[in-house]
């Protein structure tokens, strides 16, 4: 009880800190470590893993609500995840499926109702799975301007050539010849064509689990955000963990490279 209540006196003091500071306009969040949690644990297979993490995702969204924090990005399977035991995918794909469709329903009784979409190769997931994203995004299309978003079959490098590969063909269909393109290009043009363009860049990027890399989650959009890694399992992902990632964050002077 005594230790309940020295967590909640610390949490609470915690967040009356992050409230005062800047809080970060859009949250990128790579979901790191729920096998080994699993393993670790005892706690079954992959599959209960991810599972657990699944119900950590809800929650963050939760927090980021009540920071009213506008953006919030989850990486929930990567294009190189895609490379798994074909029984532990299916067994991603069908979570996904039923939390989106969960989360969606939650919406309409949220007090920050969020639009959900996915970025990725979505053309890569099974039919079920596209066939959920569908419905989820046409059920919370008029929310906003608060979003989720979920990176699903995504790859960092595979978006930027999915980029140049639209902005190509655009120019192509105008008229232009690929001479013409290349004499021309800027990046502020390849950025119009990512998966999101309307969404800010992030300004704070979390990851979970120990790893000191991105992975290539948001190559393009992270030039300039801020980075937080944290030693825990992302099951084990708490909200001191998530209080304590927005208060490094407007700790630091953003010089965005002036």
């Amino acid at each position: 009880m005594i230790s309940k209540l020295l967590y909640r006196a610390y949490e609470r003091r915690l967040e009356s800190q992050v409230r005062r500071g800047p809080i970060p306009r859009h949250v990128g969040v790579v979901l790191d470590g729920n096998r080994r949690f699993a393993q670790k644990t005892g706690a079954g297979g992959p599959e209960a893993g991810h599972r657990i993490g699944a119900e950590t995702a809800r929650d963050l969204i939760g927090w980021c609500d009540d920071l009213q924090i506008p953006v919030v990005t989850l990486w929930a399977l990567s294009i190189d995840n895609l490379r798994r035991d074909p029984t532990e995918i299916g067994a991603i794909t069908s979570l996904i499926e039923e939390k989106a469709h969960a989360l969606a329903a939650a919406q309409a009784e949220s007090r920050v109702p969020r639009r959900i979409r996915a970025v990725g190769r979505l053309e890569v997931l099974p039919e079920s799975t596209r066939r959920t994203i569908a419905e989820v995004e046409a059920m919370t299309a008029a929310n906003g301007p608060f979003e989720v978003v979920l990176a699903v079959a995504y790859g960092g490098r595979e978006e930027i050539t999915d980029a140049v590969r639209r902005l190509i063909a655009d120019r192509l269909r105008a008229g232009d010849s690929l001479e013409g393109v290349a004499a021309r290009l800027q990046p502020d043009e390849i950025g119009e064509y990512l998966y999101a363009a309307d969404i800010p860049d992030p300004d704070l990027i979390i990851r979970t689990s120990g790893e000191v890399r991105l992975s290539g989650f948001l190559l393009w959009q992270s030039a300039y955000s801020e980075y937080y890694f944290c030693d825990v399992f992302w099951p084990e992902f708490r909200r001191i963990d998530f209080l304590r990632a927005i208060r490094s964050y407007a700790s630091r002077e953003r010089r965005l490279g002036r």
